[in-house]
């Protein structure tokens, strides 16, 4: 007993000899984690005024309604990032916020990757649109009559396009095997479709395929008798008034539906804004109201099994775009490797776009990093701002 009460007097004592130190150290540490963000007068130096240009309307963010001090702290952290190009936001159908980092700048056309596919979504409604495609319950085999005899697996004939637009024909992801890996950058063809094995029935499941995506853009090409390219050059970039950079072909001449496109970041903000107005741009209808909305709802969840960050929430899937939460905000976006992204947030009538180093054939943890940390500069903004 007595052993006791000596230890604990030695602990009372010694706390009381080194209280001063540790808070001393408590007060420390938190006057560091204070320091850790930017200071007012940071702030106030970012520069993210749009630049000269008559392809947009200009405004600021005080004139729509956004504190401009999240603004210059989305900037602030943007230019930490090693592997981002640009970054846009439009709000209320106003370019408020412009700027470029590292390699890239307003004229670059920069590598939209797997964003490319909600562009291939947009071609698959405009050719329903106009009457080209009936119905997305056609089947995929329809438009390959040629392999109809060499199809081993029954299940490939009942793949429809809603299934492709929904990531769910059932092929499977070309990162999860080395063979399909070299696949996808070895570059596709159409007689893949048979060649590679599916993982599961049409219809069941999600399976994120870019050669899903890839046999979508060849379907329209297809049903409208046109390259793809020439497709969307008359129906959808010329109605934006954007021009088209590089658009690789497959080895059979076919325009690649899942990646390749190149624009530039303004561009791209018209891409966006042309879903958050319901499929019109300047007055003018370019796609149906109805494909927009059945584009962007969620038709599978959890679709991505990979963290992501902590305002990078409840991730899923509607017709080749994704959708994600940041705190109180549901947004869409069409996402492509290294970051490269398309935003929208319906309820703030916002676009952000993101272009950045396209890590073309570069996977693995290292690239996941620099890809994170793009995604999630967007989704710490997005969850940042107050409702509306």
């Amino acid at each position: 007993m007595l052993k006791h009460i000596v230890r604990c007097s030695l602990f009372r004592f010694q706390g009381r000899q080194y209280f001063p130190l540790l808070m001393t150290g408590v007060i420390l540490v938190l006057s560091m984690l204070v320091g850790c963000g930017p200071s007012t007068e940071d702030l106030e130096a970012v520069e993210y005024t749009p630049l000269p240009g008559d392809d947009w309307k200009i405004s600021t963010p005080e004139e729509q309604a956004l504190d401009p001090m999240l603004v210059a702290e989305l900037y602030y952290n943007a230019a930490e990032l090693e592997t981002l190009y640009g970054l846009l936001v439009v709000k209320n159908g106003y370019l408020i916020a412009e700027g470029y980092f590292n390699e890239g700048s307003v004229e670059q056309k920069a590598r939209l990757q797997s964003a490319t596919k909600s562009y291939t979504s947009a071609l698959v409604g405009i050719a329903l649109d106009q009457g080209y495609l009936s119905s997305v319950d056609q089947k995929m085999m329809d438009f390959f009559p040629e392999f109809a005899g060499q199809i081993t697996d029954s299940r490939k004939n009942q793949i429809t396009i809603r299934d492709m637009l929904q990531m769910r024909a059932g092929y499977p992801w070309e990162e999860s095997t080395a063979e399909l890996f070299e696949m996808l950058y070895h570059g596709f063809r159409p007689s893949l479709l048979v060649d590679v094995p599916l993982v599961r029935a049409a219809g069941s499941d999600f399976e994120y395929s870019s050669l899903t995506s890839h046999l979508l853009g060849i379907i329209v090409a297809r049903a409208t008798d046109m390259d793809l390219k020439s497709f969307a050059e008359e129906h959808l970039f010329s109605p934006l008034n954007v021009e088209v950079g590089d658009w690789i072909q497959d080895w059979e001449g076919y325009y690649n539906g899942h990646a390749d496109l190149h624009f530039t970041a303004r561009d791209m903000a018209k891409f966006g804004l042309l879903y958050l107005e319901d499929g019109e741009y300047e007055g003018n209808r370019i796609i149906s109201a109805e494909w927009v909305h059945d584009s962007l709802q969620t038709y599978s969840e959890d679709a991505w099994d990979y963290e992501v960050g902590r305002n990078f929430r409840d991730i899923g899937y509607g017709y080749q775009w994704w959708s994600a939460r940041a705190g109180d905000h549901r947004f869409n976006l069409a996402w492509g490797h290294g970051g490269q992204q398309i935003v929208l947030v319906d309820e703030l009538n916002m676009v952000i776009v993101v272009t950045a180093d396209p890590l073309f054939g570069q996977h693995g943890d290292g690239p996941w990093k620099h890809e994170k940390a793009n995604l999630n500069l967007v989704a710490d903004f997005i969850n940042s701002l107050p409702s509306e």
